[in-house]
């Protein structure tokens, strides 16, 4: 009998086989799931943003107003304490889109100064906000409320329905074509102190990617001529990555990783329309210079 309870031939019982752990999904895995993600989150956007452009007039600045309301309050979320003029900012970038849309580009202007008056009555109301609150207000009127102005100025213009496309469609594209080709190809960082994943090579790819794509959309539009699309893709392939840049500086600043989260993972509205916020300022005055 074998002593401490082996077993009676005393041979050592094989040991048992180790489960196999699943292999970790691998870089270029988590690059087309978070690709995947994009475009599944991307559709009802296109289908709304394709909806407000063909209906046009009233019902495309009414469709903005709500992106340009939600924008401009996750910008005063990200700056809580400072203790933004909320009201204010609301009233301002309403007021400019309604101006671009019954009046012209002179009239955003006359609304932008007018809104300080508004400001300033209800800071003084309010007695909360202080001169870093009233600056902050302005300077998210300025960039949401007079981009997105602009949008309206450029659906009114003759076939400013088409331009907005192609305009989105360089936008879109490009950043798309930026974020792949950064992440297959990208070694040396951009801004590694604005956004330290985005790289030189990402942005040569995603501006090439924008200047082509809008005037590969160009071709289906027979008032474009070639050379039209080239120069508006152009504008697009460069204000693009410089919008993008610029958002990116504005949310490490107030250190956070995205604006919001309307689109989930994928971060607010600001996230998905920081490049818009600048190609839709250069196609406007663009298109307008080509007309």
């Amino acid at each position: 009998m074998a002593v401490g309870g082996g077993s009676r031939t005393g041979a050592r019982r094989a040991p048992a086989p180790r489960a196999r752990r699943p292999p970790r999904p691998g870089r270029g895995d988590r690059g087309r799931s978070e690709l995947a993600a994009r475009v599944i989150v991307a559709i009802p956007a296109i289908a709304y943003a394709i909806a407000i452009i063909a209906l046009g007039d009233i019902w495309f600045a009414l469709g903005i107003l709500p992106l340009a309301i939600i924008a401009i309050g996750e910008l005063f979320d990200l700056y809580e304490e400072h203790e933004p003029v909320r009201l204010a900012g609301f009233i301002g970038v309403t007021a400019l889109i309604l101006a671009a849309f019954l009046g012209e580009n002179f009239h955003v202007l006359l609304t932008l100064l007018a809104f300080f008056a508004v400001l300033f009555a209800i800071t003084l109301a309010q007695r909360r906000a202080g001169t870093l609150g009233m600056a902050l207000t302005v300077f998210g009127v300025a960039w949401i409320g007079v981009a997105l102005a602009h949008g309206v100025l450029l659906r009114e213009l003759p076939h400013g329905d088409g331009i907005i496309v192609d305009i989105l469609v360089g936008t879109f594209i490009g950043d798309s074509g930026a974020y792949i080709g950064g992440r297959w190809f990208g070694r040396r960082r951009l801004a590694p102190s604005v956004s330290p994943n985005k790289t030189v090579e990402g942005l040569v790819i995603g501006m090439l990617t924008a200047l082509l794509a809008t005037w590969l959309a160009g071709l289906y539009q027979d008032w474009l001529s070639g050379t039209d699309a080239l120069l508006l893709g152009v504008g697009v392939a460069l204000a693009a990555p410089l919008g993008d840049l610029f958002e990116s500086f504005v949310k490490r600043d107030a250190g956070a990783k995205d604006s919001g989260r309307l689109f989930g993972a994928h971060g607010g509205a600001l996230d998905r329309l920081d490049a818009v916020l600048f190609t839709a300022v250069v196609g406007y005055y663009v298109w307008l210079a080509l007309l």
